[in-house]
């Protein structure tokens, strides 16, 4: 889908082994607040409460969101998310395929040690704005979509042609804004020189 996006974060993916030895796999798809890497022209935050309205969705765990690597699927019951102080947690029951015990020993190895996330932002669930340097800050108060989460071994460039249509529309608004605040100021020099130029011709 066009309006799909995905973002990366680099923390800690556990693997806990339960009583009867069965691998759970946890960590945080996306953390709250936190400012991330340039995104190729902008910097986002993810503000809490973003990801209130999707918890119940269907969603997937995929390796290197690969459709065909599926590791659970919260509608099955293999995976579960739910959010805590820190941002999107997951839990992930992963199944006994080969793929998947490969990425076991790639966790546990501490090889494969990001996440990733697939979303939709809600209509005007975003905030543009920018720093003191001028820099572009998204700030996404509200996803309603959550497709899946992925550990992710290479994270790919962040799919973020909607963001960036977001941020390209920001800079022309703010650029428009700024040229006419241009245009008005110049009109003013040229009033006061003007009135400058008519009084100092009415003493001759």
């Amino acid at each position: 889908m066009h309006d799909r996006e995905k973002r990366q974060f680099s923390g800690s993916i556990l693997v806990e082994r339960r009583a009867d030895s069965a691998p759970l796999i946890r960590g945080h798809a996306a953390v709250f607040g936190k400012l991330s890497e340039n995104l190729g022209g902008f910097r986002e935050i993810i503000a809490p409460g973003a990801f209130d309205d999707v918890l119940k969705d269907d969603v997937r765990a995929l390796y290197n969101h690969e459709n065909s690597l599926i590791l659970g699927r919260t509608s099955a019951g293999t995976t579960r998310i739910g959010v805590d102080g820190d941002g999107l947690t997951y839990e992930i029951d992963p199944p006994d395929t080969s793929y998947a015990r490969d990425l076991l020993v790639s966790l546990e190895r501490g090889d494969v040690r990001e996440s990733s996330f697939g979303f939709r932002v809600a209509r005007g669930g975003d905030i543009w704005d920018e720093d003191e340097d001028g820099v572009l800050i998204r700030t996404i108060t509200k996803v309603s979509r959550l497709y899946d989460v992925s550990p992710v071994t290479f994270p790919a460039y962040p799919d973020t042609d909607v963001a960036k249509r977001g941020a390209e529309t920001y800079r022309s608004r703010h650029d428009n804004a700024r040229a006419a605040r241009r245009r008005e100021q110049q009109i003013r020099e040229a009033e006061l020189r003007r009135m400058k130029f008519n009084g100092a011709a009415g003493t001759e």
